[in-house]
């Protein structure tokens, strides 16, 4: 059993969570649209994360839709007392796969009532408002209205704690006076480290950055750099890549998914994975060769 106690841990709203979590995005069907694959092996994938440890699971009523949230409750319902699950709105999935907008009133109400109804919950600990100005990147554009809506759920008792993703620092700040902000979800890792000032200014006020692609973003000759460290180390380069987020800020956390037991178990073990001065030399070289 992996000890991802080891990573340390972060407050995310009112709790304290381990660093690293579990992203559920890929128990969906191919391109994250309809049923898995294997329906036994996703639920396996779910009951394994919370045996090693994980308290803190990331999902979405639009991956499947409605797949990846179901799923968690029959793999894991009644539910832990510490486990958080994290969910986000903000868009919705087109009939053909097609990530779209889910911006109005009428729509982030659904998905807040969606969210709840398939995970089985009467309050959901955490949603992050999705914002799909871009769907490849954050992009300038006011976030207002949308997180207005979100802040009436809030207080009306449906949501404990808002986050925000696919944001800029504009938007993160024109949230921070709308609501209290208690985590930022963006792409960030070794190569796409656009978000760097912003997590330092993050970590400075205790608000947690949750990463996704942890992986993304590298060319043959980047990823050649990693693979050659993960060989010297005896890792998997996935195990590097996210080893090295954790020693980037103590505010980040971490959420990998995988629909394999075997991928998740080797994951989570990132938590033990030193990384000494001249190792983050060498990967410091990739992010500046991106």
């Amino acid at each position: 059993m992996s000890n991802i106690q080891q990573a340390g841990t972060f407050t995310l709203g009112s709790h304290t969570v381990k660093r690293l979590g579990y992203g559920a995005m890929q128990l969906a069907g191919p391109g994250v649209f309809g049923p898995p694959r294997d329906h036994d092996a996703a639920l396996a994938v779910l009951r394994e994360a919370v045996a090693q440890g994980v308290d803190h699971i990331d999902t979405s009523d639009f991956y499947g839709p409605h797949v990846t949230n179901r799923l968690i409750r029959q793999a894991l319902a009644p539910y832990p007392k510490d486990l958080v699950i994290v969910t986000k709105i903000g868009a919705r999935r087109g009939t053909d796969g097609s990530w779209l907008p889910a911006f109005s009133p009428e729509a982030l109400t659904q998905a807040v009532h969606d969210n709840l109804g398939n995970l089985g919950l009467e309050v959901l600990d955490v949603v992050n408002l999705r914002i799909m100005f871009d769907t490849h990147g954050p992009a300038e554009g006011s976030i207002e209205a949308p997180l207005t809506v979100l802040a009436e759920l809030q207080r009306k008792g449906l949501v404990r704690h808002i986050g925000l993703s696919n944001v800029t620092s504009t938007q993160i700040a024109e949230g921070r006076r709308i609501a209290e902000i208690v985590c930022v979800q963006n792409q960030y890792n070794l190569a796409h480290r656009g978000d760097d000032a912003l997590i330092d200014d993050l970590a400075r006020d205790g608000i947690a950055y949750v990463p996704f692609f942890p992986l993304g973003g590298f060319n043959p000759l980047q990823s050649s750099t990693l693979s050659d460290v993960a060989q010297h180390l005896g890792a998997t380069p996935m195990q590097v890549a996210l080893a090295w987020l954790l020693r980037r800020a103590p505010n980040i956390l971490l959420i990998p998914g995988t629909s394999s037991v075997g991928h998740l178990r080797e994951n989570l073990s990132a938590a033990e994975l030193e990384l000494s001065d001249d190792v983050l030399g060498e990967l410091e070289g990739v992010a500046m060769a991106a």
